[in-house]
This record gives C-alpha cells, structure tokens and sequence, in this order.
C-alpha cells in the first residue's frame, strides 16, 4: 500500500466514522430509536413526547423503523464522506464507494434490529461477553458498547474497500 492509499484511508475511515456518529446520535429519530428492535414477541411501547398518545409496535414496525434509520444512517455516511473526499481532492470510485456503504448498511442494519436473540447478543454469549452485554450500571452499557465496536470494525472494513481504485483529483 502507498502512503497515498494510506492516506487515503485513514481519511475516508475519519470521515466514516464522523458520519457514523451523525448518523446514529443525530440523524435517527428518537422514535426510530426505541423502535427498531420491536418484535412481535417482544413489542415496544412508544409514547410520543408531544402528544403523550402510547402505541404498541411489533416485528413489521421493527423492521421498518430500523430500515428508515439504516437508510439515514447510510445517506450521512454518503454525503459527509462525498463531500469529505471532494474537498481533500480524492475521488472515490463509484463501485468501490457503493460497495463500501452496502456493507455499512447491512451490517449497521443486522446489529440495530436489538430482537431478543439477535446478532449482537448471539455473538456476545458465543464470545464469552454475554454478562457484559447485558450490563447496564456503573455507568456502563455493555450492549451498547458492543454495539459501537461492532460498528467500528464494520466502518474500517468499508473504509478498506472505498480506498480501492480512490485517485487524486
């Protein structure tokens, strides 16, 4: 790898993950938020802050909630990214960049869907950190955390595959 590849890299990576920040914290909506995990054999209650109404939400609500936050998630990843590399003089190739925010999408999406027994928790208990993924005091979120570092890796693999082809404008 050159240094201009590696560079190339390590800014897409910090842009990624700046985008990836936006993109969960500020971009998704508190609805989204509580009801991306819904099933229907564990339903969320969501109770609208200004209207105080409560309604029950279940697998299909899950889903589309994770799938609209997935979706903004990504878009933020495109733009900050696009933008990013624009004005650092880089062009990103359009196969390399689409597969780049396929993954993050897919994988952002798999972790975020929090059903009981889902990717995360499954791979927390498989890897020992099954205790850790359920702890929530001392002001520590385990699930969270692994959450975070699974998206993380994810971002970095992404960074990888958009470096592919990457040129100087």
């Amino acid at each position: 790898m050159s240094y201009r590849s590696a560079a190339t890299f390590a800014a897409l990576l910090g842009l990624g993950r700046a985008a990836s920040a936006l993109g969960d914290f500020w971009m998704q909506s508190d609805f989204c938020a509580r009801v991306k995990g819904a099933s229907d054999k564990a339903p969320v209650i969501f109770e609208n802050p200004e209207t105080k109404k409560r309604t029950t939400h279940g697998t299909a609500d899950g889903r589309k909630a994770c799938l609209h936050h997935c979706l903004t998630y990504t878009a933020t990843q495109a733009i900050v990214a696009g933008l990013g590399a624009r004005a650092l003089g880089i062009r990103l190739h359009p196969g390399a960049a689409a597969a780049a925010l396929s993954l993050s999408f897919a994988t952002h999406y798999a972790a975020d869907r929090r059903v009981p027994g889902g990717i995360l928790e499954t791979l927390a208990k498989k890897t020992g950190k099954g205790a850790f993924h359920q702890l929530s005091d001392h002001g520590i979120n385990g699930a969270f955390h692994l959450d975070a570092s699974w998206h993380h890796g994810w971002e970095t693999a992404a960074a990888l595959i958009a470096t592919v082809k990457a040129t100087s404008r």
